[in-house]
């Protein structure tokens, strides 16, 4: 299941509206083949593993074989046909997978579908993992509602603080590149009219080792201004200005939930200023936070995360699951936002 873990999470950012998903193929205790779903309308990874176990090792490749798959196999036909059958028809004898589909169509009706086609059938192993990895997909399918990833570079004392005219960046090259392969997990980039007027941002991916066949994110700007975004400015006038959206005057939860039902949006990165990124904390909309911490002392009256804050130490919001990561001098942490929240229990 670790293997079938490490394919699906090639498919991170380039799946929606469907999960990222891995599966694996062994047979007498050797590993056959594997395989990934690698975006919406091409095999899902069941049917690329067993394709590719087939390949490698012949026609009855599959006869008596165990199919390793990451999340439950789909049970209804959409773009592609259902996993389901595509596994009785092909002589496997047992499926192992990870999470259960939140999708309400598909959810916990393999493991019947194939017991009674008199294929075993065990579920759960390494559940948390491979639940963690469809977490964009499983919010969208529960609550309609994508993924929120909050992303800021700070001094060590909690500021942005910089001169006018000065560069955006108080963190170093190598954390910016990082940037890059974090935009690469997202399907949209959200930012504020005010950060928009001030840094006339790209919001792009570029720069080396990112992905074939990623698409550009959608660039998002909320602005409580009609003329909120110039039009003088890289989203408006670069070669991806048409995936651009600006959303005037509208509330954050609105917002998130179009992105999600009208664009196929399950992942954002947010981009922006301390007051974008205080409100959506204040209320309860950050999943997931990203720092990269620069070893540089600031002052000044520009905070990284503004907000209203917490009023007491029970109700500062805590991080769980926490890595860190060195990028040169920077340190960056990243971790799952939990306690408190005023938008939506989790």
């Amino acid at each position: 299941m670790r293997q079938a873990l490490a394919l699906g999470r090639r498919g991170i950012g380039l799946t929606s509206p469907n999960p990222p998903v891995g599966a694996v193929v062994v047979r007498d205790g050797a590993q056959l083949a594997g395989g990934w779903h690698r975006r919406a309308g091409m095999p899902h990874a069941e049917i690329e593993a067993m394709a590719a176990a087939r390949l490698g090792a012949g026609d009855d490749a599959l006869e008596g074989a165990t199919l390793y798959v990451t999340l439950e196999p789909c049970s209804t036909r959409g773009t592609t046909g259902a996993c389901t059958e595509a596994i009785m028809a092909g002589g496997v004898k047992r499926v192992v997978f990870g999470a259960t589909d939140p999708n309400p169509a598909h959810g916990g009706q393999a493991e019947e579908i194939l017991t009674a086609a008199g294929i075993a059938v065990t579920r759960g192993v390494e559940e948390a993992a491979c639940r963690a990895l469809i977490r964009p997909f499983a919010k969208v399918q529960e609550c309609g509602l994508p993924w929120v990833i909050v992303k800021t570079a700070m001094s060590l004392d909690g500021r942005i603080t910089r001169p006018a005219g000065e560069g955006s960046w108080l963190s170093g090259a190598t954390s910016r590149l990082d940037v890059q392969l974090l935009r690469s997990e997202v399907d949209a980039i959200l930012t504020s009219g005010q950060t928009a007027r001030q840094d006339n941002p790209r919001l792009t991916l570029r720069g080396p080792g990112l992905r074939d066949g990623k698409e550009q994110p959608l660039r998002v700007v909320l602005t409580s201004r009609e003329d909120g975004v110039p039009d003088d400015g890289h989203l408006r006038r670069d070669e991806f200005a048409n995936r651009t959206h600006v959303f005037a005057g509208r509330r954050i939860e609105a917002v998130l939930r179009e992105l999600a039902s009208e664009f196929a949006v399950q992942s954002i990165l947010v981009e922006a200023g301390g007051r974008l990124l205080g409100r959506l904390l204040d209320e309860g909309w950050a999943d997931e936070l990203v720092v990269y911490l620069a070893p540089l002392l600031t002052g000044g009256e520009v905070p990284a995360v503004g907000g209203e804050g917490a009023e007491s130490l029970a109700q500062r919001w805590r991080l769980g699951e926490v890595e860190f990561e060195r990028f040169d001098d920077d340190v960056r942490l990243r971790g799952i936002v939990s306690g408190r929240g005023g938008g939506l229990e989790r």
